[in-house]
């Protein structure tokens, strides 16, 4: 479109332009956008004859928008009157720009940017269809951009300022807030006072009277409630510039008209007034109410006052006897932890119980949750029993810490392991602890070969006297059907006896046939369960190997082990005899003893003895025991085999000898006072015969077998 340069005045031309191109032209996109670029068509080409182009720039309220023209050619004329970019707000014209930065004529915007009044612009491009340069002018480009408005910095309107007490400004728009003591009418932008019922629960704050530090309107009434959780108390420190009005008296100001009163639960309220500051209050209370009155007249500038909370104290906790308490402090305030623990070797109790660790806290009444526990001293328990033996308290007693005790064995009957002197001592661990490392629990070992009776004379099995009481405690009567044989205590659960008691014509005894009889002296007092009500039973019977039950002239490896149901008790009636040490020497003439309950000579007849016989017999050279065996082989008696497991003992006059029934029996050797097993009683040919001599199993030559026996068994 184009207009006559001879028509009408500019101002009525450029309306009907814009209203024309408003009629013409589509409004921009509803979406709004911040910021973007314009510029005159074919630019930076030169724009063309008979331009016209519109934009419509629309940013959201509480914006405006800032044009900036980073170049600006357009035909210069009076006016701009021909070629001109017109800028409007609203359909009012702000700005008619043709020219150049250079050009004397013509109205160029320059290089500061210009600022819309509103969130909207419309800006119109227009060319004419002549040009004497033809048309060398390239136009325009500039820059938009939204720019918040300020409104709380603008100049008031007729209708006084926007907010009447704060102005916020935000981003696109403003907020009305008010001072403390006011709210926000439903304007939203006038404050009327207000200062009902506030409460405050924060742990620190800031109050003051309203429109404070100017005088407080009047008629007040206003409430303030500091609250906060159990377990803080609440401090309110005021400031020194305070002055509510009061009535002085001769006893001080007088609270008549203006006040600031006080509450604090279940206690009477304090009114405050005068010109001096309370300072600081402590109320020890979690809870606060303010009331502040003022009446109709008079003045009161009115008071202003920090608050801050401490915790509630809690008392000193007091001392644990034998114990510490920690933390150690000076004071103890709400949700302080204590813990309490013991001296070394005590443990914590409670109501009568042991706890295992103990931890109180401070309540929000000022109270510990819990009381202190006591510390009492731990003890160990009983000591392990030790069989066979006792423990004696050297210190301490109850089996409490550091007791120390002593083992000891049941002598002289037992004696410990070693003969170590074995203290143990109840340790912080409560376990029984020995001054020895390598000890962990005594034992006590049975005492070998030395009866607390001793014989002093030598008598006979045949034709000898009896046996005195507990003078051959290892004696064994063995019964084993209708026969009678004798063994020896070797062990608490082991018996030592001969093979061909307990085997023959290549059978084992049952366990069930043999009955086992120690501790006496009197076969039918052993028998007699109600003299004698110690049940010895057997559990296992073990015949060497290199026996031969079968042959009766072989007595070779007669020996057998016997093993018991329940280990023996030893006493003075029923201890062990000792084993020969593997160096054990068999000398010849040196005197040893038999035992048994086997046959006795009586007015020229043998019976079974009912008392305990012994008779102490040599030990007789191993070539003169086989000639006297081979004179009687010559006289057609049968003999067995003498082998070198055997020796033999007795006299060449007779008379003394072991005989049928002492089978099994001990053959004793003496060493440093004790008795050890030499022999065990075998074969003989008769009894006490002339020139003959009884045969016994050399025990020594049986070590191995002996002790490998009872260890796997």
């Amino acid at each position: 479109m184009s207009v006559s340069r001879m028509g009408s005045p500019s101002f009525i031309i450029w309306f009907l332009l814009y209203v024309l191109v408003c009629e013409c032209l589509p409004l921009a996109d509803s979406d709004t956008v911040m910021h973007g670029e314009i510029h005159s068509p074919q630019y930076p080409q030169p724009y063309p004859p008979n331009a016209l182009e519109q934009w419509d720039l629309s940013v959201p309220k509480g914006f405006r928008i800032r044009l900036t023209f980073t170049h600006l050619d357009i035909e210069a004329s009076d006016d701009c009157y021909y070629d001109s970019l017109t800028v409007l707000s609203n359909g009012k014209l702000l700005w008619k720009f043709c020219g150049n930065e250079n050009s004397g004529d013509g109205n160029h915007p320059g290089h500061q940017p210009i600022l819309s009044p509103g969130n909207t612009l419309t800006l119109i491009f227009q060319s004419d269809g002549s040009n004497p340069e033809r048309h060398q002018n390239i136009g325009f480009f500039a820059q938009f951009q939204a720019i918040d408005v300020d409104e709380c910095s603008a100049p008031e309107t007729g209708n006084g300022p926007l907010c009447s007490q704060i102005c916020l400004n935000t981003l696109g728009s403003y907020l009305c807030a008010c001072h403390h003591g006011f709210e926000l009418r439903s304007d939203q932008s006038t404050c009327i006072l207000s200062c009902g019922v506030g409460i405050f629960d924060e742990l620190e704050g800031h109050l003051s009277s309203p429109g404070y530090p100017n005088p407080s309107p009047h008629a007040l009434s206003c409430q303030y409630v500091i609250s906060v959780e159990d377990g803080f108390t609440v401090s309110l420190n005021f400031s020194d510039n305070f002055q509510v009005e009061s009535i002085d008296t001769e006893g001080g100001p007088h609270c008549l008209h203006h006040w600031l009163q006080v509450t604090l639960p279940n206690r009477e309220p304090v009114k405050l007034c005068g010109k001096k500051s309370p300072g600081l209050i402590d109320t020890n209370s979690n809870s606060v109410t303010l009331d502040y009155h003022t009446d109709n007249e008079g003045m009161s500038k009115g008071w202003s006052l920090d608050y801050s909370t401490g915790r509630v104290k809690c008392p000193m906790p007091g001392r644990v006897t034998r114990g510490r308490v920690t933390p150690s402090m000076t004071e103890y305030f709400y949700r302080d932890h204590i813990y309490v623990r013991c001296d070394q070797g005590y443990k914590l109790m409670m109501n009568g119980e042991e706890i295992k660790s103990f931890s109180t806290v401070c309540q929000n009444n000022g109270q510990w949750h819990l009381p202190l526990p006591e510390c009492h001293i731990i003890d160990c328990g009983e000591p392990e029993a030790l069989l066979n033996g006792g423990v004696t308290f050297l210190s301490g007693s109850q089996n409490q810490y550091l007791s120390v005790v002593r083992y000891h064995c049941n002598e002289p009957f037992y004696s410990l392991e070693g003969d170590q002197n074995v203290t143990f001592t109840c340790e912080a661990d409560r376990q029984w602890r020995s001054n020895h490392l390598a000890v962990t629990s005594p034992t006590c070992l049975p005492v070998c070969g030395q009866p607390t009776q001793h014989i002093s004379d030598n008598m006979r099995i045949l034709g000898g006297r009896d046996a005195p009481q507990n003078t051959i405690p290892w004696q064994v009567l063995l019964t084993i059907g209708s026969g009678r044989g004798g063994g020896m205590i070797i062990a608490d659960k082991w018996i030592l006896t001969a093979a061909h008691v307990v085997a023959y014509n290549g059978q084992q005894a049952s366990t069930d046939l043999v009955k086992i009889y120690v501790g006496g002296i009197a076969v039918l007092n052993m028998m007699n369960s109600s003299l004698n009500p110690e049940s010895i039973y057997a559990e296992s019977i073990y015949v060497h190997p290199g026996y031969d039950s079968n042959d009766d002239l072989s007595y070779d490896n007669d020996i057998a082990l016997i093993k018991l149901k329940n280990p023996l008790t030893f006493r003075a009636a029923v201890m062990p005899v000792c084993l020969p040490a593997k160096d054990s020497s068999y000398m010849t003439s040196v005197m040893g003893q038999v035992s048994g309950f086997g046959l006795m000579k009586y007015n020229d007849s043998r019976i079974l003895t009912n008392i305990l016989k012994y008779v102490h017999l040599p030990l007789v050279d191993h070539e003169l025991c086989r000639t006297s065996l081979n004179a009687l082989k010559a006289k057609n008696y049968k003999v067995p085999h003498l082998t070198n497991n055997m020796f033999c003992a007795g006299t060449p006059e007779g008379g003394k000898d072991s005989c049928q029934g002492d089978s099994g029996g001990p053959f004793t050797l003496t060493k440093n006072g004790r008795f050890w097993a030499a022999g065990i009683v075998s074969w003989g040919v008769d009894c006490g015969l002339p020139g003959t001599y009884g045969v016994y199993t050399k025990v020594v030559k049986y070590l191995d077998w002996i002790n490998r026996t009872m260890q796997e068994n």
